[in-house]
């Protein structure tokens, strides 16, 4: 592999992490506030107890934006793994379904699959990045250009042994990122420019956040509550409320 230039890295993650941070900001104007609490659980917002409107509107919220963060900043250390192998090993973005990057190292062509962190996926979804390996590594295997072919799931983070899981090895961690680079200490190197101008992009997100607050408080309040008490049966209504009894099945 090419050496790696950490001054490199740290202008591409300077440049990008601001897309990240842009589109957490973004994400809250898209957020409609009938639209997720079709998808939450009310059953769990009484069981913690959460009759403040606004303390009900802020819990709702952040368990929303806590998947869309992971997915956001997911998709930033994707782009941050291929770059880094592009500059090591001339690694590109592939074309197969369900596989990030591929790049060859020592005469061995690597399929990576990249995910930020080890808790991804139910059973359905691993099953089918294991089909997606296998089809990929089928194809390639047509080649006359390509001998041999590892598939790889490759972790962000987490500490963990590599093993060889459902038709890949799994790598994670460390791991992952000294796989990319042969740098030992680049899992380490990367978190400082993470940081960067990171108070003041939060401070902004953060803002708008409570703007957000303020206004579908003020919706639930009007919908949800009868003289500022939840109203719990409207809501859990709202959310589930769809008895079919002409169905068969009810029969």
């Amino acid at each position: 592999m090419k050496p790696l230039d950490m001054n490199d890295v740290k202008e591409y993650v300077n440049k990008n992490i601001v897309d990240f941070h842009c589109a957490k900001i973004n994400s809250l104007s898209k957020i409609d506030l009938k639209g997720i609490l079709k998808k939450k659980n009310p059953y769990l917002f009484k069981a913690k107890n959460l009759n403040v409107a606004s303390d009900l509107i802020r819990n709702l919220l952040d368990a929303f934006l806590s998947s869309s963060e992971e997915k956001l900043f997911g998709d930033f250390l994707e782009s941050l793994a291929i770059y880094i192998s592009g500059i090591t090993c001339n690694g590109q973005k592939s074309s197969a379904t369900g596989i990030d990057l591929e790049f060859t190292n020592k005469h061995i062509h690597y399929i990576v699959s990249i995910k930020s962190g080890p808790n991804w996926g139910n059973n359905a979804q691993q099953k089918r990045q294991e089909d997606d390996f296998k089809t990929a590594v089928k194809v390639l295997k047509q080649s006359k250009h390509v001998k041999h072919i590892e598939p790889v799931l490759g972790i962000c983070y987490g500490r963990s042994k590599i093993s060889w899981v459902r038709s890949a090895w799994k790598i994670m961690g460390q791991n992952f990122w000294y796989f990319i680079s042969e740098n030992e200490s680049l899992y380490i190197d990367i978190i400082e420019p993470l940081g960067n101008e990171a108070k003041k992009h939060n401070d902004l997100f953060n803002k708008e956040k409570e703007i957000l607050i303020n206004r579908f408080t003020a919706l639930f309040l009007n919908e949800f509550c009868n003289a500022g008490e939840i109203n719990w049966k409207k809501l859990v209504e709202y959310n589930s409320g769809n008895i079919d009894l002409g169905n068969p099945l009810f029969s």
